[in-house]
């Protein structure tokens, strides 16, 4: 059976967080999703498409990635491209805590997924788009939090 993974997230924006994580899992998976999770009624920072644009940047080069975009939950995207694991980061404590329930519920709704967690590579673990995000508002440079792919004009 091929093992599809599904990443997904906001990423609003892409950090090179992300990019590990997908890159550190290429080798566990036969393809993987990035999948942007667009909330209908809620506006992102950086609209849909830049945000999928970065990503197809960023990951232009690996036949096995598929970025891709859904609305509604992961647990149905996961259903509809026949995923087999969540892959998710784990930078902290925090993120176990906020991630684990959701794992349970996942594997509740869709018995055959698994999630599979990743830590966070020590350098990224005080990484995050919310942070990321602030300093853009404020016109700092956030280029060395970001893909080297991305460039953000402040």
């Amino acid at each position: 059976m091929e093992k599809i993974a599904v990443f997904a997230g906001s990423f609003d924006p892409v950090t090179v967080g992300h990019e590990s994580i997908v890159r550190r899992g290429l080798p566990l998976f036969d393809k993987i999703y990035v999948a942007v999770g667009h909330n209908t009624k809620k506006e992102g920072f950086f609209s849909l498409d830049k945000r999928l644009e970065w990503l197809r940047k960023v990951f232009s080069n690996e036949e096995k990635i598929t970025v891709d975009f859904f609305t509604g939950l992961t647990i149905e995207y996961c259903r509809k491209v026949r995923a087999t694991h969540l892959l998710r980061g784990l930078r902290n404590t925090a993120d176990f805590d906020y991630e684990w329930p959701i794992a349970q519920l996942n594997k509740s709704m869709l018995p055959e997924i698994e999630s599979v967690f990743l830590l966070t590579l020590p350098e990224h673990t005080h990484i995050n788009s919310s942070i990321v995000r602030e300093i853009i508002g404020h016109g700092g440079n956030a280029s060395q939090f970001l893909p080297d792919t991305i460039t953000i004009k402040s």
